[in-house]
């Protein structure tokens, strides 16, 4: 849970930046597009190793 204190001097808008920047940290963001749809085990697989398949052909060509 990201919370983000307010104080006196500061105005809304970098209050909201802060929390962004917590959100993102904490990867809030990217865990809610994660689960927005189903996904079937076998196509979680399939993302999962052309990601592995990616990642390799970027180390072998550096």
């Amino acid at each position: 849970m990201s919370e983000v204190i307010i104080h006196d001097d500061e105005n809304f808008e970098r209050a909201l930046k802060r929390f962004k920047k917590k959100c993102e940290k904490a990867g809030i963001l990217s865990d809610l597009r994660k689960h927005r749809h189903y996904e079937k085990p076998s196509e979680r697989r399939k993302r999962k190793l052309n990601a592995a398949i990616r990642k390799n052909r970027r180390t072998r060509s550096s």
